[in-house]
């Protein structure tokens, strides 16, 4: 398993990242239990949770259980210092976090202390915030983003604010190092000039979605990333299970994520359809598990640190470890980018 370096930081991660958010809606405690104990004998070292998982759906009476599963595992392996562990404040936007107040100086002591307490633990490796209070045009809403609304002061004045209220983290030693996750090329480069001027940890990752289908980050993000020194977390590398192949032909299999939200938050469209077609047909072609050749594929990306995956099955999970030494030749390449030339932004 590769191992790379976090942005600024010491800490080392692996290229893949196990996610939990269906540990505790889709999954049980011990399954999650069982996925941890699996991936850490694979070689990851890395796992990405939030305050607000498990997903599918979001509820208040939910809230919370995937960190209380991690925590459990803690508590039974006692082995704390095998995993870096990254977790997330919700902020603004999720009525069931906090009545969804947005990020500030105020809520963010709570929301350690209450990861904290879920995750049993004394510090988070990694700490995140889940959305920028000012909004983002992450799941979809790219096709109708409107920043004139926008305040810059106010941005600005927020960010400094809460740079004190993590460096008072960081010197509580509760967390280690700082994240943004559904954030722009704009936003990262900001975080970054506020924490140098004002003092604070500075970005060292952004939490995106990335993948063959959607490659928003490849220009202005990446380069955000390799010039402020920001690795790149993916999330939804296999497209939300689109490019595992298994919802081709209007297939729902019984207890997927597609039976669960029909539209896969956006996602499944008539054009990803014909996009999936293609890269399964990439696959084929090159003698490639397409789960195999997504995961690699993004992995290898220039601006990327580790690439998240999720499974709700044992088999899943065995399936997405195989792709951690695979490498993709030149020929590979060259046939996807001539699909993403042909199905761009397919949702």
């Amino acid at each position: 398993m590769k191992m790379r370096k976090l942005g600024k930081t010491s800490i080392e991660v692996s290229a893949l990242c196990l996610g939990s958010m269906t540990w505790g809606t889709q999954n049980t405690i011990d399954e999650g239990h069982a996925q941890i104990d699996v991936a850490l004998d694979a070689g990851i070292n890395f796992i990405d949770t939030a305050e607000m998982y498990p997903v599918n759906p979001v509820s208040a009476e939910t809230i919370g259980r995937t960190e209380r599963i991690i925590g459990l595992w803690f508590e039974r392996d006692m082995r704390r210092e095998d995993v870096v562990l990254a977790t997330k404040h919700s902020g603004e936007g999720l009525a069931v976090v906090r009545d969804g107040a947005p990020i500030s100086a105020q809520t963010i002591p709570e929301a350690v202390e209450g990861s904290l307490r879920r995750l049993k633990t004394d510090y988070i490796d990694l700490y995140q915030f889940h959305w920028p209070n000012r909004g983002s045009y992450m799941f979809r809403k790219n096709w109708t983003f409107d920043p004139s609304g926008q305040i810059k002061a106010n941005t600005v004045s927020h960010m400094e604010d809460v740079m004190g209220a993590l460096q008072a983290e960081v010197e509580r030693g509760t967390i280690r190092a700082f994240g943004l996750s559904n954030e722009s090329a704009w936003g990262l480069g900001k975080w970054a000039e506020v924490a140098e001027r004002v003092g604070g940890p500075p970005p060292v990752s952004v939490q995106n979605e990335y993948s063959l289908l959607c490659r928003m980050a490849d220009t202005d993000v990446a380069e955000a990333c390799v010039n402020e020194d920001i690795g790149m977390l993916a999330f939804s590398p296999l497209g939300a299970g689109l490019l595992t192949g298994k919802y081709q032909n209007n297939a729902v299999p019984p207890g997927s994520r597609l039976s669960l939200n029909p539209d896969l938050g956006g996602r499944m469209t008539p054009r990803a359809v014909a996009a999936v077609a293609v890269y399964l047909g990439i696959a084929e072609k090159h003698g490639l598990d397409p789960v195999h050749m997504a995961l690699a594929w993004a992995r290898e990306r220039p601006f990327m640190t580790s690439v998240i995956f999720g499974a709700t099955t044992p088999e899943q999970l065995d399936l997405a470890l195989g792709a951690a030494d695979l490498v993709l030749d030149k020929s590979v390449i060259e046939d996807i980018d001539e699909a993403n030339r042909s199905h761009p932004m397919p949702y």
